[in-house]
């Protein structure tokens, strides 16, 4: 029973981190949702008992993209129009 209930939260979490990521304006919070997500998807695979897979999820789905991703948003800087602020620039 608490399998269930266990396997039904981490689903529910991961369909909750997947449409942030999706709908979220914000770069770096759509950055972060991301890396959270692929550490969730981690414990899915460890769930379903792939620990190898589990690994690589974690490595590259949580870090190393994740990683790189932050990087790319910190060198869109003010180039990327956030909330706000239309494309044209004008307030």
């Amino acid at each position: 029973m608490t399998e269930w209930l266990l396997d039904g939260l981490l689903v529910a979490a991961l369909l909750a981190t997947a449409v942030a990521a999706l709908l979220s304006r914000d770069l770096f919070r759509a950055v972060v949702v991301f890396i959270a997500f692929g550490l969730l998807m981690a414990v899915a695979w460890v769930r379903l008992e792939a620990p190898d897979i589990a690994l690589a999820e974690a490595a590259i789905g949580g870090g190393l993209t994740g990683v790189l991703l932050l990087d790319a948003v910190s060198h869109l800087g003010s180039k990327w129009p956030r909330e706000g602020r239309q494309r044209g620039g004008k307030q």
